[in-house]
């Protein structure tokens, strides 16, 4: 596949590190120290220049894109970008925009700005924050097969009940699969005599109640269920994320200092109390009793305001902090030091628009450990290597680093096991180590 990516900030990087081996990629930037350094990088041909600009394109052969994404940093660029593009070729195009209004607008008229698909930032980042709130001790949740089937991510406390046990001995639900360890900078596909190290990082994929049963399970330090949820910050993702709790029953706090954006705030969420002050003063947070919230949710312009939000609500006794980071080199500091759980708007982006380039469609991709390895959704068809057989059979003829990790059929799900024969239709969770990426895609 020829693809094209304009905008090489950390969206358009991620997708062109992650597709560089399996396709040819172009990418654009309007920063030529940028663009070459993404030449000596990766395998990709970088072009300096501005992606509205015909001529630019033309040097990129998009008469030969099979798929153009536009992910720089400004919304209207980015449409205009596929406008310019429909004009001139067949490609398919991606736009990347953070503002909901003009999401909608397109939401509601597929395909206007001549945009075959958009993608909403603040949506998504909303949605992840939403998800990892419900699950105890979750580092990264996400569903799959319209929510019949979750992953999670979980990291083992020393005090840990699961720490020095077999996989077996934990005696998990029959309906959850230990997917893989991530332990230290070592990928670790586990077998039943697999024994749980402190501090691993533990991937489970199931039924989300066999998942919610090891969220209660696997850390001595899991919090309560949420209920009481604060939100530092009412910027667009703040109001994003409180608007997803509203519409679930909840009624969040929200914390702004500017006084023109608290008023709007509070005009925009009808079942939200905003709270005009300065979400990192400890003595207004004393005030508001923020000790009391089950989960503090740092969503503010910056991401050094996010850490110590953070830090402040955690010296104030509040057990669970999710912090938005932008700069995803931050991420390590901020669990660390700050945040139980970060969610990085554009590796959420990446992960979306990925799911467009696969050779094998496929209905939704979730990145793991910063792309070294994936969860991806497939459907099977007549002609898969996996139809028709017990799953003992045709898991050796798959590459090593993959493991079929449910099984969702007519709504109802599977869980797979050495003698489940898997069916055309039937919608398969693979965890795929990336090294095995190449290869799984050319047999499944």
């Amino acid at each position: 596949m020829h693809i094209t990516i304009i905008g090489a900030g950390e969206v358009g990087r991620t997708i062109a590190a992650t597709l560089a081996d399996l396709h040819e990629v172009v990418v654009i930037d309007c920063d030529e120290q940028v663009a070459e350094e993404l030449t000596y990088a990766h395998d990709v041909l970088a072009i300096h220049g501005d992606g509205r600009d015909i001529e630019i394109l033309r040097e990129a052969k998009i008469n030969r894109a099979d798929l153009v994404i536009a992910c720089t940093d400004d919304d209207d660029v980015n449409t205009v970008i596929c406008a310019t593009v429909t004009m001139i070729t067949n490609a398919f195009t991606v736009a990347r925009v953070r503002h909901r209004t003009l999401f909608e607008t397109w939401n509601n008229h597929p395909g206007a700005f001549g945009v075959d698909f958009m993608i909403c930032t603040d949506s998504l980042t909303s949605e992840a924050v939403f998800r990892i709130s419900g699950l105890p001790a979750a580092q990264e949740v996400d569903t799959f097969a319209n929510g019949l089937v979750r992953m999670a991510t979980f990291e083992t406390d020393p005090e840990s009940p699961f720490v020095n046990q077999t996989v077996r001995e934990i005696d998990l639900d029959k309906s959850v699969t230990v997917a893989a360890i991530f332990r230290d900078d070592e990928l670790v596909l586990p077998t039943g005599e697999t024994v749980i190290q402190s501090t691993d990082r533990i991937v489970v994929i199931g039924s989300a109640s066999g998942v919610t049963n090891v969220a209660n399970r696997i850390s001595v330090s899991s919090r309560s269920p949420t209920d009481e949820v604060v939100i530092a910050g009412a910027s667009e993702i703040g109001l994003q994320i409180a608007r997803l709790f509203e519409e679930h029953g909840y009624h969040p706090r929200v914390i702004e200092q500017d006084p023109d954006r608290a008023r709007n705030a509070a005009e925009a969420l009808s079942r939200t109390t905003v709270l005009e002050g300065d979400p990192a003063d400890i003595g207004f947070l004393e005030r508001e009793r923020i000790e009391d919230a089950d989960l503090v949710i740092t969503a503010l312009p910056d991401d050094e305001r996010n850490l110590l939000v953070s830090l402040v609500a955690r010296q104030l006794g509040v057990s669970e902090t999710v912090a938005i980071v932008e700069n995803i080199e931050y991420t390590e500091l901020f669990e660390t030091v700050g945040a139980n759980v970060t969610v990085n708007p554009r590796e959420e982006t990446a992960e979306e628009i990925i799911r467009f380039t696969r050779l094998v469609p496929t209905e939704k991709i979730v990145l793991l450990d910063h792309d070294s390895a994936e969860v991806i959704e497939i459907v099977v068809t007549e002609e898969s290597i996996l139809a028709g057989r017990e799953i003992r059979d045709s898991t050796a003829s798959l590459p090593d680093g993959v493991i079929i990790g449910a099984i969702a059929r007519t709504g109802e799900l599977v869980t797979p096991r050495g003698t489940t024969v898997i069916r055309p239709e039937d919608h398969v969770i693979l965890f795929v180590d990336t090294d095995a990426l190449d290869e799984i895609t050319k047999v499944i």
